[in-house]
């Protein structure tokens, strides 16, 4: 089935017809730009038996050969595990026209797709988000801007943790984007379980979640929620650990005129060397852990 310019894959056109709960995905986590192989391949297994498990759709989102598609089937697979041209909401309309062989989403792409598709539930790791010396340079993540206007409850592990979160959240309430934490009072920053900063509001299960959302579109609001579950604590990394290595990279990226969108992987490959994997293993399971509650909600809200 094609929407202008989005191919929905059938399982998940069925199921969006049917009423049935489906979870977006986004595939940079699954491509060479998101986790190294063998566990990129493991984050996609998991993720999609966590959706599975608990009786949703999932719909993973890319470009293919020029075609946003929405869906990709098994067949598929290895395709966005491999080597690929990040694809953000700005560039979509460039990888459909200039027909590049795999885009793979990030949130924000992710969230315009999830729109289109009448998707409502969308699961990812981490969100980008206003970056460390913001009033130097100005880098602040188009997923907070796609946040505030596609109208998807993203479920994710809070921001990554090298970010500038108090200007994050901040940012957030200046978009009017509510911020939820499911069962936890303070900000959840990706491996690591809380930020020690207070959220702005909180729930203890998901049923609670999905009633504030039926409320949120039955207000007219036309944007969407970021919903925030820590990492399992088992797996949660050292905040003061993590912190200092974060600051490290930070200063070898700025040595090396690292900017813009190349921070974020230069940032992630540093803590995954400097954890010996640890981080990888955190992401594995936070990724899984956001996708297991992004379907249960979906489901909740399915019910009705």
């Amino acid at each position: 089935m094609m929407t202008s310019e989005i191919a929905i894959g059938e399982e998940v056109r069925t199921a969006i017809a049917k009423r049935r709960a489906v979870v977006a995905l986004e595939s940079t986590i699954f491509s060479n730009l998101g986790l190294p192989s063998p566990a990129n391949r493991e984050a996609l297994d998991r993720c999609l038996a966590a959706i599975r498990s608990s009786g949703a759709i999932p719909a993973i989102t890319a470009v293919i050969d020029g075609v946003a598609r929405v869906g990709i089937g098994e067949r598929e697979h290895d395709l966005i595990l491999g080597p690929a041209r990040k694809v953000g909401e700005r560039e979509l309309a460039l990888a459909i026209v200039q027909r590049w062989p795999f885009g793979a989403t990030t949130v924000s792409a992710s969230l315009l797709l999830a729109d289109r598709a009448g998707i409502g539930v969308f699961a990812t790791g981490g969100i980008g988000g206003v970056h460390r010396g913001v009033e130097q340079h100005g880098d602040i993540s188009s997923d907070l801007g796609a946040l505030a206007k596609h109208p998807v409850v993203t479920v994710c592990a809070g921001a990554k943790s090298f970010l500038d979160l108090p200007r994050t959240l901040e940012y957030l309430e200046t978009l009017s984007v509510p911020v939820i934490g499911i069962d936890c009072d303070e900000f959840p920053a990706f491996t690591v379980r809380s930020s020690g900063i207070p959220i702005p509001a909180r729930v203890d299960d998901v049923k609670q979640l999905a009633d504030i959302v039926r409320a949120h579109r039955a207000l007219g609001r036309t944007g969407g929620i970021l919903a925030c579950v820590p990492i399992p604590a088992h797996e949660s990394l050292d905040r003061a650990h993590i912190e200092a290595i974060i600051s490290d990279a930070l200063a070898s990226a700025k040595s090396d005129a690292i900017e813009g969108a190349a921070v974020t992987p230069y940032v992630l490959t540093s803590i995954s060397k400097a954890t010996d994997g640890a981080s990888v293993r955190a992401n594995l399971a936070l990724a899984e852990n956001n996708a297991r509650v992004a379907a249960d909600l979906a489901v909740a809200l399915a019910s009705t």
